[in-house]
């Protein structure tokens, strides 16, 4: 079953640039709505709080819209509305996205909605490798030119302290993204890149399986440990 399971994500993924471009309706690609259509089924099908991302300075591409100047995720977090403002609400998506139909979505992480563990690019690619030779079972897998985020089902800051402290050694370049956090979610454009599936979601109307954050913390610490990957500091 793991195998079978193993051989259609790798299918998906490689169609991961054709969901990026198009945007998911009912867990199938829509090849006319674009963002809206992501965003729409993230809130309304798997009931994701999403929030539109401010973007980026129409005037330069790589510059974050909002005041900051040294921003260090540009385009890809929420100004205004605020985080506070994500929402499941089918009305409300459907008129962000038709306002700002290229404005990256940004999912609220935490409570009810998957959480995510990060770690940079070349770490997370051998890891992913490391961790499909065990046979772990892993959900969507979100990247950036920069960095992959594994996504996991909802923790609590308790829960993240306990698994931490309880391991001998913990990568610094891995970072938590739990309640009060965000992400952004394909098909979105930020000043760092595209962001796309490396693992895309199952096709299906209902909310993407995520595993415990236990399950992948173990396995990404253990498989950067077992190939000698030294995570870069970022």
């Amino acid at each position: 079953m793991r195998e079978i399971l193993g051989r259609r994500r790798k299918l998906l993924s490689r169609l991961k640039g054709l969901i990026g471009l198009t945007g998911l309706v009912g867990g199938k690609p829509d090849q006319n709505r674009g963002p809206i259509g992501a965003a729409l089924t993230f809130a309304t099908a798997w009931k994701w709080p999403v929030v539109p991302g401010v973007g980026l300075d129409r005037r330069d591409g790589t510059r974050c819209a909002c005041p900051d100047p040294d921003c260090t995720v540009p385009g890809a977090h929420p100004l205004d509305p605020g985080l506070l403002a994500a929402t499941t609400d089918e009305r409300m998506a459907r008129w962000w996205w038709t306002n700002r139909p290229d404005a990256p979505i940004v999912l609220a992480t935490g409570v009810s909605a998957p959480c995510a563990v990060s770690l940079p690019a070349v770490a997370g690619a051998r890891a992913l490798g490391a961790l499909d030779q065990a046979g772990i079972r892993l959900g969507p897998v979100v990247a950036t030119p920069a960095r992959l985020f594994l996504l996991v089902a909802p923790y609590s800051m308790e829960q993240l302290g306990e698994l931490l402290y309880a391991k001998d050694w913990v990568p610094g370049s891995l970072r938590f993204h739990g309640e009060g956090g965000y992400l952004a979610l394909p098909p979105s454009g930020t000043g760092q890149g595209p962001v796309c599936w490396e693992r895309a979601p199952l096709p299906g109307s209902a909310a993407p399986w995520v595993p415990d954050v236990e399950a992948v913390v173990d396995a990404v610490v253990d498989a950067l440990t077992r190939t000698g990957v030294s995570a870069p500091e970022l």
